[in-house]
């Protein structure tokens, strides 16, 4: 068996490294690519923000797992100490004795790799492949694999291929800047995203395709408008716009979901309900949506809170509630009585917005003949307490 070793921190995997792979098998000259996250890497630490050495390997899962010939190998993640390449390929030559052993490196390692410990038994017989991060690089790359070859009796294979050229760095960066969706894999970036890893935040329109896939089409417009709206109010009250975008984006993405779905829904997530939301299940969508976002796209708890409450209001909300609670009510759809003056009052007097919203809301309720929620009439009572102070 012909083996590739493609070690590194992967932090994160991204299709820089899943096209370093590609191209080498298309080498056709080895039969696997065993692809092993340090745990420790031994010439720097994890950015912060990082996912632990368990969860990196299991990007690694879903970065490499869809890809003939390529393995992920744990043999790294399960050690304690200071990962060197060496002590990894010593072992993997016990473990597979009959294996031949190459290994894949980027410029900078190769570059390096006469400095790396124990070097002479790393190199010394072996090839050695080696990827360009950029076309200014091959002139250097092929000036060290002539050295190499040259001092170690090894064989260096340039990958020619033209690959995505990325770093690890600077996907982490686009991250933090909503970008870097076109940067790693599908599965990898949404993992990323779920865990909110190294900082990372939604792009928006990635966001958008992922929850109106979650909607009936009918409803697409409405958290249309409620996302331009939120961002206009976000931007007048001096919140984060692309927070409010979120929380607009996913607020109804359990919406669709039937009375028993939703009881189910809360049952999961551990969502205590009363006899009136049991009774009126259309309440609950909010509560299991803030849930379901909070576990899906990693939402922090200021969204959260504001997806929770965006139906029913509470006593003591918080700014961005009220946006979410108000764009909701007020986006461009939306067509009844008072809507105009409540747009209007949005704009000026946030508070005076919310009492007008709220008595909007429990004078329909009340209009159906309905039982009006007790937490819309507390959070009203604690608007108009808020006046009068």
């Amino acid at each position: 068996m012909r083996t590739l070793i493609y070690g590194g921190s992967f932090n994160p995997p991204h299709l820089g490294h899943v096209t370093a792979v590609v191209a080498a098998l298309e080498q056709r000259e080895v039969d696997r690519v065993l692809v092993i996250p340090s745990g420790t890497p031994p010439h720097k630490e994890l950015a912060e923000g990082s996912p632990d050495s368990p969860r990196r390997l299991e990007l690694c899962r879903l970065a490499f797992g869809g890809l003939p010939g390529a393995e992920i190998c744990d043999i790294e993640i399960r050690q304690d100490d200071v990962d060197y390449t060496v002590d990894t390929l010593q072992e993997l030559e016990r473990q597979y004795p009959e294996d031949e052993f190459s290994l894949l490196v980027g410029t900078d390692m190769l570059l390096s790799i006469d400095t790396w410990r124990r070097h002479d038994y790393l190199l010394r017989g072996r090839t050695v492949y080696a990827m360009a991060r950029d076309k200014g690089e091959t002139d250097a790359l092929r000036e060290k694999a002539a050295q190499l070859e040259r001092d170690w009796d090894c064989r260096v294979r340039i990958l020619d291929k033209e690959l995505v050229i990325l770093s690890s760095t600077e996907v982490r960066a686009a991250l933090k800047e909503r970008q870097g969706q076109d940067m790693l894999p599908g599965l990898v970036y949404a993992a990323v995203i779920a865990h909110r890893w190294y900082g990372a935040r939604p792009n928006l329109p990635w966001l958008r395709e992922q929850a109106y896939g979650m909607l009936k089409p009918k409803r697409i417009p409405h958290v249309r408008g409620c996302e331009e709206m939120a961002v206009q109010l976000a931007r007048r009250w001096g919140e984060d716009e692309g927070r409010a975008a979120e929380g607009a984006i996913l607020h109804d993405i359990t919406k669709k979901f039937d009375g028993a779905e939703q009881l189910r829904l809360c049952e999961k997530y551990g969502i205590m309900t009363d006899t009136v939301e049991r009774r009126e299940t259309q309440l609950l969508h909010a509560k299991t949506g803030a849930a379901l976002a909070r576990e899906r796209f990693g939402v922090d708890e200021g969204i959260y809170s504001a997806i929770f409450w965006h139906t029913t209001g509470r006593p003591g909300m918080s700014t961005m509630e009220k946006i979410l609670y108000l764009a909701d009510a007020m986006e461009p759809t939306r067509a009844y009585g008072g809507v105009e003056e409540l747009r209007h009052l949005a704009f000026e007097d946030l508070d005076a917005a919310m009492r007008l919203g709220l008595q909007m809301s429990c004078n329909a309720v009340r209009a159906r003949r309905q039982e009006v929620y007790h937490v819309t009439e507390e959070a009203l009572a604690w608007f108009n307490s808020k006046k009068e102070e």
